[in-house]
């Protein structure tokens, strides 16, 4: 599954009204409720604030809303793009300004179908892992070596240069043989809990 870091908008204009797409990311399905009235502050007084979510590791939870809308034509086909896009803990809300002229239940999935999709082209996409993390300890002989095999293995996170140099990173790759095979060359070699990584995916 794929998640978003940043909230992301997009504007659309079907037969004079204005739809206005907005992705928030999605920390709790609780948040919900909270996040659209932060939509209505970002952009007050429109007619309508249709939206869908989809929340858990799997995607296994989800929302959709019509807002006053005539029944699936908002909540569903946002809910709908979202899903195609394989994305979760997501929210995407749909503002509508009205323009004077209906668009009728296939024009209204049409605009809001066209505009949730159209966000989402706009969005940064993460995936998430659980990687492990260590700690070791060296003597300073030793950095440009574990510098350049780390460079490529490896996400550092802190590095401490005292009297000896302790390095603090989560591997990127599932193999960790290196790091047997060169134990007897540290001080100490400490595996710590699993971190969360985050890598840049493509839209």
């Amino acid at each position: 599954m794929r998640y978003i870091k940043e909230i992301r908008a997009f504007e659309y204009i079907e037969n004079k009204s204005l739809f206005i797409g907005i992705l928030f990311p999605l920390e709790d399905p609780k948040e919900i409720s909270q996040l659209i009235l932060k939509a209505k502050d970002m952009y007050p007084k429109a007619n309508h604030y249709c939206s869908a979510s989809i929340y858990g590791d799997s995607g296994e939870l989800h929302t959709a809303d019509d807002n006053g809308e005539p029944s699936r034509t908002a909540g569903i086909p946002i809910l709908e793009v979202l899903k195609h896009h394989h994305v979760t803990n997501i929210l995407c809300v749909v503002v509508r300004y009205f323009g004077g002229i209906k668009l009728g239940a296939s024009g209204l999935v049409r605009a809001y179908t066209k505009t949730s999709a159209e966000v989402l082209k706009a969005a940064t996409f993460y995936e998430k892992s659980f990687v492990s993390s260590y700690e070791i300890e060296f003597g300073y002989a030793l950095v440009h070596t574990m510098d350049h095999i780390l460079e490529k293995k490896a996400t550092i996170l802190e590095k401490i240069f005292l009297e000896n140099v302790t390095y603090k990173f989560v591997l990127t790759q599932l193999d960790s043989s290196f790091l047997t095979d060169m134990s007897h060359q540290f001080i100490s070699l400490k595996e710590g809990p699993k971190e969360i990584l985050w890598t840049k995916v493509s839209s």
